[in-house]
C-alpha cells in the first residue's frame, strides 16, 4: 500500500486572497478542481476533509490565491490523488539551462521546474528559485525514501524533524523524506536549490494519511 505524502500539520489559509497569483496557480486550481470533479465530490465534502474552508478552497481553484505546501497535500489526501498526478514532466532527457516543467507543489514566493521526465523512476529532480521570505508555508512528508537538497545560490532554511539548519552557496543536506520538513528563503536575495527525491513521487494512485 502506497503511503501518502502528507503535511505534518496543515497551516491555516490566507486571511484574505491575493488580488492576483503567478501563472502556477492558473494551472494547479483548475487540476484540482477537474480531479475533484471527477470523483463527484463537492467543494464542502473537500475542504471538510483537508480541513481548509470552503471559500479559499473555491479561490485556490480559480487560481485567485496560493496555497501552501502542506495544505496541498491534504486537499490531496481528500481528493484521494497524489500530488505527483497534478506535475507536468518535460519531454525529453535533456532540460536546458533555465528551462523544465513548470511544477506546482504549493508553497509562496517560489517558482519551481521538474528538470526529469515521467519515464524516470528511481529520482525526481526539481529546480526552486525562492523569492525572499518565500518558502513552503509549513513542515509536510513525502511518499519517497530519500531526500537531497542542494543549494546553487543564495541561502534555505530548513527544518528537518525540528532541527532547523542554514544551508547557503554550495551546501547541501540530505534527510528522509517522510520527516517532517519545512524550508525558506531567509535572506535578502533570491535563492535557487536543487532537490532530488528518490524514489520519484508517484504520479497515480489513492493516497492514505500517515499519521504521528
Amino acid at each position: 500500500m502506497t503511503v501518502p505524502e502528507q503535511a505534518a500539520e496543515p497551516i491555516p489559509e490566507p486571511a484574505a486572497p491575493a488580488p492576483d497569483t503567478d501563472a502556477r496557480m492558473s494551472r494547479l486550481g483548475p487540476k484540482l478542481r477537474a480531479a475533484r470533479q471527477r470523483k463527484r465530490l463537492t467543494l464542502e465534502d473537500v475542504a471538510t476533509r483537508a480541513g481548509v474552508t470552503k471559500g479559499f478552497l473555491s479561490l485556490v481553484e480559480r487560481g485567485r490565491t496560493a496555497i501552501s505546501v502542506p495544505n496541498l497535500l491534504e486537499v490531496c489526501t481528500a481528493l484521494g490523488i497524489s500530488v505527483g498526478s497534478l506535475f507536468d514532466y518535460p519531454d525529453a532527457a535533456v532540460v536546458r539551462k533555465g528551462e523544465g516543467a513548470p511544477l506546482e507543489m504549493g508553497g509562496t514566493g517560489i517558482h519551481e521546474f521538474l528538470l526529469t521526465p515521467a519515464s524516470e523512476r528511481f529520482v525526481q529532480v526539481m529546480r526552486t528559485v525562492l523569492d525572499p521570505g518565500g518558502g513552503s508555508g509549513g513542515a509536510y512528508r513525502l511518499d519517497s525514501e530519500t531526500i537531497f537538497v542542494v543549494v546553487v545560490r543564495g541561502s534555505l532554511r530548513l527544518v528537518v524533524d525540528g532541527q532547523e539548519m542554514l544551508l547557503r552557496t554550495g551546501d547541501s543536506q540530505t534527510f528522509p523524506a517522510r520527516s517532517a520538513h519545512a524550508w525558506d528563503n531567509p535572506g535578502a536575495e533570491e535563492s535557487e536549490v536543487l532537490w532530488s527525491i528518490a524514489p520519484p513521487l508517484p504520479q497515480d494512485g489513492l493516497r492514505l494519511p500517515e499519521r504521528d
